[in-house]
């Protein structure tokens, strides 16, 4: 039982991207060229551009034309290989995008590398949206607002550098030594991300380890323990949440006096509410959860299946409000 106490080359193409897009107080007249020189200039410089876009489309991971008896750590390598080198173009896009947002060349550059990102993450993915790394790709998009409460469109250079997280995932997956085939290397991650928008790092392991035991407890039919580490979890995440804010911030919202820590579990939830981290789904709760840390109320009422399920229920709800794109 968990108690909380407050406390991704492209057949060999690279794009230059390194080589920085001419910057507009240099697009004018340039000395000792003529006019005729200086248009040639710009039509290069035009058609470099096309050639850089029109090359950098991604190959399929598997090759159609390859004879079907391709040896699968062959696949695996090639699969690497290009990820590896999207995340090389990755980290040169995200340089410039840093540097000038607005810029048209990188943003244009930035759409086509995002689309290769997304077709080998949905090859790799087997096509499925619920696969770890097509929800992970897609929750790259999103960024939590400093409040904590809702999600909103991250800057083009942050969604960059998290689609480089992303690919880096897939390439330990698939530089598994266990793994035999794509579809094995990509099936699951190394480990479960299920409290990555936990902002105190050091508990995140525990809220797994956690969340994992309260399942197999309820599996096993041991529903009072299944109560509690449900309950226990459910505290320790909006705790998170709330002790992010700050007691100062959440004044405005009718907190109460006093620590955190030494709020009931149900003063939490409710003011998690009121500063808009979680919707109202906490109120389904069944009634021997509010106690769920008294041993001695524990003895006196029976827990039944219904009461753990709900708890269950009730954590993933506040799990979905406290991170969005989940």
């Amino acid at each position: 039982m968990l108690n909380w106490s407050s406390e991704r080359t492209t057949s060999g193409v690279t794009i230059a991207l390194s080589a920085k897009p001419v910057k507009r107080a240099n697009r004018g007249r340039i000395a000792g060229k003529d006019s005729g020189e200086r248009q040639r200039g710009k039509s290069g410089e035009r058609a470099h551009r096309a050639h850089f876009l029109q090359k950098s489309a991604v190959q399929p991971v598997f090759d159609e034309s390859d004879p079907m008896n391709e040896s699968l750590n062959a696949q695996v390598e090639g699969s690497l290989t290009q990820l590896r080198a999207l995340i090389e173009r990755g980290r040169e896009l995200y340089g410039l995008l840093a540097s000038d947002s607005s810029d048209a060349f990188a943003t244009t550059a930035n759409g086509v590398w995002q689309q290769e990102c997304g077709v080998i993450v949905n090859e790799l993915s087997g096509g499925s949206k619920a696969h770890w790394l097509a929800r992970a790709f897609s929750e790259a998009f999103l960024l939590r607002s400093e409040s904590g409460g809702s999600a909103h469109d991250a800057p083009p250079a942050e969604i960059v550098n998290r689609l480089i997280a992303v690919l880096e995932r897939a390439v330990a997956a698939l530089s598994n030594p266990d793994a035999t085939s794509i579809a094995s290397a990509s099936a699951a991650p190394p480990a479960p991300h299920r409290f990555d928008f936990i902002h105190n790092t050091e508990i995140r392991p525990v809220l797994e380890q956690a969340y994992r035991d309260s399942k197999r407890a309820f599996e096993q039919g041991r529903y009072d323990l299944a109560l509690q580490t449900s309950c226990g979890v459910l505290e320790a995440i909006v705790t998170d949440a709330l002790e992010h804010k700050g007691l100062a911030a959440l004044s405005e919202s009718g907190a109460p006096a006093g620590k955190i820590g030494d709020w009931a579990f149900q003063t939490r939830l409710m003011v998690a509410e009121r500063a808009g981290f979680i919707r109202g789904g906490w109120a389904r709760l069944p009634a021997v959860a509010w106690t769920y840390r008294d041993p001695a109320q524990g003895e006196s009422t029976a827990i039944t299946e219904r009461d753990a399920k709900l708890a269950a229920q009730v954590l993933n709800v506040v799990m979905r409000d406290l991170n969005p794109g989940r």
